[in-house]
């Protein structure tokens, strides 16, 4: 369904429109942040399509419980509004008050009709995201994928890194390439997810240090003159998000490389969309201070990431532990041993979540079912697949993924006393909460009309 601009005040009849009536899964975008593509507009339909048909495939949600939703309000990319195919809004983009009005209309209206369904907001500018999650997600079920999704799933691959270096996320020190949106969302996933093994927030924090383009956010001693204090350069001028990443272990503007001999982190972590950031000497200088340095360039598409696995395994003469935000094919070291890294993809956690949030009819999703799930994914890989090399389970055993996550995030939700949808005769009838889960996710195959042994 396309909501636009021009049909204000009508979304709550144009509900009634879709002829469904048990929507279960609802996935919305404004086309505004598609990854690697830009403002996409109308155009980003595909983008809910697709995140949906995962949902279907991997996460057991039948195709005709599910809704793709566009807010079409307008678009800032000059080519499509210069085309004459262009199927959206012919206007710049909605912004501030006259926008807020549009989403809350719509947010309104889809819950009215179904109230019991989970939405997942996809590839909103992160301005608008952030606000637009706080704002909802204690009111509604609802989702962040960028936000929460992506912070998830690198939280679940950092879990897997630290178990293959054979320590664990709480004693992790971790250098961050990106102090954007993306960087600094995934670094507070990251440090939520320390929190909540045992540290204090402050203890968590201690252990990161974050880089921009123009170095380290550090102590204010003058060594680099302090590039993100001057106040005259806006471009690199320190925002208050960035300030509660401060790390006087190291001096402000300091570099990559200069940081990592300063601080010797465990994690060097790559969301700059700075290809080729993690050079030879950066991969060495990880390897000089840690016996499995942990690398994750999670920037995409390919073009843009800051190492291939190939560049980590090689320069750090094979001790490097992987993952990627990515795909990358296997590297055979000199050795002959073949070492397969794993793509940090949401797919191993947004579709399981969804999953059992709905089941279990759960009032908000919480930062401990978000948890919840990012270690059970990680707790779903096999011995062979860690041998393998691999930070996530293989691709095709993602339905079985899906259910461990699910079934966490259930879990989870009972100890919080947000389950709502299951009662004590559904786990009877099914023996357990894993059958149920099992009997409720859908399954792609047709039942057989005539009987074969006739």
């Amino acid at each position: 369904m396309y909501f636009s601009a021009f049909d204000r005040g009508n979304f709550s009849s144009m509900v009634y429109n879709w002829p469904h009536n048990d929507v279960q899964i609802i996935v919305v975008t404004d086309g505004s942040r598609v990854l690697g593509l830009g403002d996409l507009g109308a155009n980003g339909m595909g983008i809910s399509i697709g995140k949906l048909a995962l949902y279907c495939a991997a996460g057991g949600i039948a195709p005709h419980r599910v809704l793709p939703v566009v807010l079409d309000v307008g678009t800032n990319n000059k080519k499509l509004l210069e085309d004459p195919h262009y199927v959206g809004v012919r206007a710049n983009r909605l912004e501030g008050e006259e926008y807020e009005e549009m989403v809350e209309e719509f947010m309104r209206a889809v819950f009215q009709r179904w109230p019991d369904a989970l939405l997942q907001f996809e590839d909103f500018e992160t301005h608008k995201a952030v606000p637009m999650l706080e704002k909802y997600r204690k009111k509604y079920r609802v989702f962040n994928d960028d936000i929460q999704g992506t912070g998830c799933v690198t939280l679940s691959g950092l879990i897997s890194c630290a178990r293959q270096a054979n320590t664990s996320i709480t004693k992790l020190k971790v250098l961050c390439a990106g102090a954007g949106s993306a960087g600094l969302g995934v670094c507070s996933q990251l440090r939520d997810g320390m929190v909540m093994a045992g540290l204090s927030k402050e203890e968590a924090t201690s252990n990161f240090v974050i880089c921009s383009d123009v170095g380290a956010f550090g102590a204010q001693d003058g060594t680099h003159k302090d590039p993100h204090y001057q106040e005259s350069d806006s471009r690199s001028y320190i925002t208050e998000q960035q300030k509660g990443w401060v790390n006087s272990a190291v001096s402000d503007g300091m570099s990559l490389l200069d940081s990592i001999e300063q601080f010797k982190p465990d994690v060097l972590l790559g969301l700059s969309t700075a290809p080729k950031l993690f050079n030879e000497q950066v991969i060495r200088a990880m390897a000089k201070h840690n016996t499995s340095p942990i690398i994750i360039p999670m920037s995409n598409p390919t073009s843009k990431c800051e190492c291939t696995p190939e560049e980590a395994y090689k320069w750090s003469d094979g001790r490097a532990v992987v993952a990627t935000g990515s795909p990358f094919p296997p590297y055979t070291m000199p050795n002959g041993q073949t070492k397969i890294p794993s793509q940090c993809n949401n797919m191993y956690i947004f579709p399981g979540l969804g999953l059992g949030a709905q089941l279990a009819g759960v009032q908000r999703i919480t930062d401990t079912m978000i948890y919840a799930a990012a270690i059970a994914c990680s707790d779903a890989m096999t011995e062979e697949e860690i041998a393998e090399g691999r930070t996530f389970p293989r691709l095709n055993r993602i339905r079985i993924v899906s259910h461990a996550v699910a079934l966490a995030v259930i879990e989870q939700a009972f100890k919080e006393n947000q389950v709502t949808s299951i009662s004590e005769s559904d786990l009877k009838r099914s023996g357990n909460l894993s059958n149920l889960i099992s009997r409720k996710m859908y399954y792609p195959v047709y039942v057989p009309l005539v009987d074969p042994n006739i």
